[in-house]
């Protein structure tokens, strides 16, 4: 189904994220790249969860040549950009598992739907709309984060 199950981190419900394909394809790439490296995508030292992201920002700034920028720039960016692209205010804040006046209060209360379909539809929105932003561009400024770890080793 390409669901991936992921913990909340600042809640204690499951946050289900139906990834697209695109997204499929990337992870199943970094997994191949760091065969018999354990199967953590999101770890610092390749063998244990990331417990915070500082370590892999500082990896980031280290590499990059951009403004300086924080990882809530990204979900920013994210969010607005679904907006953008016309998706329904309570699909993106389910996309990125907040809770406010769209989902919040009594009507948190009695709407359980979580909207899996139309998240699903508007990842793979997303997924296309980056794809376009990227498709036929040269991948200088793409790091392989993996690579880069092995390496400092």
């Amino acid at each position: 189904m390409g669901e991936e199950k992921l913990q909340a981190l600042l809640q204690e419900s499951l946050h289900v994220v139906p990834l697209p394909p695109m997204a499929r394809e990337m992870i199943a790439t970094v997994l191949k790249k760091m065969a018999g490296q354990g199967d953590l995508i999101f770890s610092t030292t390749g063998t244990t969860p990331t417990s915070g992201w500082t370590p892999i920002k500082r990896r980031l700034d280290a590499v990059m040549k951009t403004e300086p920028w924080r990882f809530h720039d990204l979900r920013r960016t994210f969010v607005t950009g679904m907006a953008e692209l016309g998706v329904r205010g309570d699909v993106i804040e389910l996309a990125v598992n907040h809770v406010s006046g769209l989902r919040g209060g009594i009507a948190g209360v009695y709407n359980r739907s979580e909207l899996l379909p139309e998240r699903r539809a508007a990842l793979e929105r997303w997924a296309k709309h980056i794809k376009g932003l990227t498709a036929d561009k040269p991948a200088k400024n793409v790091v392989d984060l993996a690579l880069n770890r092995r390496r400092s080793k």
